[in-house]
Order: structure tokens, then sequence, then C-alpha cells
């Protein structure tokens, strides 16, 4: 091992015992700190996110489910204090950087991560702590769904959750790109924030002509490609209004219910349904591809990938951070701090 600064014996962390989503079943603890093997780093982590995956992952309902106790994040970032002795390793030392957590052992909810170095992506110094937090999940998923509509020529996109991080990057990306898109919200104070973004099409799912709106504006502007973030029945509206051979990609689940669409779309519209998971998408590209795309990303951070963070807690604060988010999520990102 490799260090640039003593390793404390142990560390602060919070901790899932269960998964049921329940208060008690996150606790705040005392860990040791692990150490770095070969090909390893250890993050002194400074802050982490809290994303819808985290909040299903505590329930269980994530496409992970790790052997427990467990420390649950995805994503955060921090600063390489250890690595194991190997040359990928070595060349991150002392870098601040973005990390995800690995899909077996603890997460970025801690004082520190162990973590491939794999899963790190060095950090520009024009880039912020909180950004570089939140540069993994929501910019590549964003990067990702356009990078779908660009492949396949589409000159229309429908999106829901379109007040989300991940929502509001694709407004954006839309823009940069000059390809109409149809953003879906659920509020009128939710419309006014995409609208108030110069997005030209808006629709409120709550609105009672909201369903003929949405198939008048998916067969005049063409759009055959959607992205679904909320699942249930909002899926089945949104494939019954677009046009015949439409495809709907389902790359979240915010209301936790199953999805739902009528088999005359499959049928006769020759419509499709597909998943979307970052983590595949990731895998099938080699490591300078995704350091490439990483340095695109962080780039692009000041104007079309920011993230709006509406508040930082410390780790002893985690209950409070997740109530906050959940109340409302759209207010943008809460951030644990770590040190």
């Amino acid at each position: 091992m490799r260090a640039i600064e003593p390793i404390p014996e142990s560390m602060r962390a919070a901790v899932v015992y269960a998964y049921d989503g329940a208060p008690e079943s996150l606790r705040v603890e005392t860990r040791p700190v692990p150490r770095p093997e070969r090909g390893q780093v250890l993050v002194k982590m400074v802050a982490a996110p809290i994303n819808p995956s985290d909040l299903m992952f505590l329930k269980g309902l994530y496409g992970v489910l790790k052997p427990l106790p467990v420390v649950p994040g995805w994503e955060g970032m921090g600063r390489v204090v250890a690595t194991g002795d190997d040359g990928l390793s070595r060349l991150l030392l002392g870098k601040r950087v973005a990390c995800a957590a690995p899909n077996q052992q603890d997460g970025t909810w801690a004082e520190y991560m162990l973590t491939s170095a794999t899963r790190c992506v060095p950090l520009r110094d024009t880039v912020s702590d909180e950004q570089g937090a939140t540069l993994i999940v929501n910019p590549l998923t964003a990067w990702a769904l356009m990078d779908i509509v660009r492949n396949n020529r589409q000159r229309a996109f429908v999106q829901t959750a379109a007040a989300s991080a991940v929502g509001r990057m694709l407004v954006r990306l839309s823009q940069h790109f000059r390809i109409e898109g149809v953003h879906i919200v659920r509020s009128e104070a939710q419309a006014e924030l995409i609208r108030a973004m110069d997005a030209r099409y808006v629709l409120n799912s709550e609105s009672p002509d909201f369903d003929q709106r949405l198939r008048d504006l998916c067969h005049q502007l063409h759009a055959r490609l959607a992205f679904e973030a909320v699942s249930g029945m909002l899926s089945a509206r949104v494939l019954k209004a677009m046009p015949q051979g439409s495809r709907l990609i389902l790359y979240g689940a915010l209301s936790e219910s199953p999805l739902m669409a009528d088999p005359r779309d499959l049928i006769f519209e020759q419509k499709r349904i597909e998943g979307f998971w970052l983590a595949d998408w990731l895998s099938r590209r080699t490591l300078w591809s995704q350091l490439r795309l990483s340095r695109q990303i962080q780039r692009a951070l000041g104007n079309l990938m920011h993230t709006t963070i509406a508040g930082k807690y410390p780790l002893s604060e985690v209950h409070r951070a997740l109530a906050d988010y959940q109340a409302s999520m759209t207010a943008g990102k809460r951030l644990l701090v770590m040190h």
C-alpha cells in the first residue's frame, strides 16, 4: 500500500441493516477503514449525493443487492489518499476524483471508501467539489440518452420527469444539439421551472387535456422516442400518444409502480418498450472511452450539465437529508458532507 497521509484505524459511516427503507435500518456508526490492494484506491470522501437509485437501494428495489450490513451510496467525490501497489492506482494517488461504489462492497456514504481504480475519474481544477460529487450518475445518464437520440437520427423525443436533474440536463442538451423535446412534468410549478429554461414544449400530466396535447405534439414533431423515468400508468399514456413504430426507454421508476402498457400498442402499432441502465451502457465502453467521455462532461458542467445543490448535511444528519430530498426532489440534490 502507498499513502500520502496517515490512514486512521476507524471512520464514521452510514450503514444499512435491512432492505426495508425504514429509518431505524440505517445507522451512523464507527467502522474500520479498509486498506487497498492491487487495483484498488482508498478515497477520503468529501461529499456524496442522494439519488433516486439510492432510495431504491435502501428499499431493496435496485438492480444490485449487496450483502448486509453495508454502506450505501453509489457516487461521490474525494481525494485518493492510498492505493494498491500497481501502476493504474498509483496514477490517482493524491488526486481529486469523482468515484463510483463497487457493486458488492461498501459505498460512498462514509468518510473513506475503497473502490477500483477504474471506477474513479480525475477531476479538473475547474470542477467544484459539489459538481464533482454528482458527476457520474445524472450527467452520464443524460449524455447517454441524448447519445441514443443522435445515433438514431431522431428529430424529436419525449421525456417524463423533465424537472428532475436528468430531465433538466436533457432540456439543455436538446437545445444545444437543436433537437426538439416534449418535456412532461406533473405540476404547474414544475412546468414554469422548465419554461424558464426556454423549453418550447412543456406539458403537465395532471392537466385534463394532457393526453390529447401529447398525442398532437408527438405526431406533429414525429417524436418516436421517449425516455420514461416514472413508470406506472404514465408509461402507457406516453406510449399511446406516440406514432406507430415508436420506442419507449424506461430508465427510472420514481413511482415505484409496475410499468403499464396497452397490449394493442405493442401488437398492432409495433411499438416497443426497453430498459436502460447506466451501468450496462458504461460496461460496453473501454476505460479510455469512459475517461474521454468524463472529460467531455466536465467541460460541459458550467452550462449544459450543471447540477443544482439544494442542501449540504453532515453525515450524522443523513436521515434529515433523506427526508428533505424525498419531500422536494426537484429542488435539487442533497449532499452528505464527510469532512
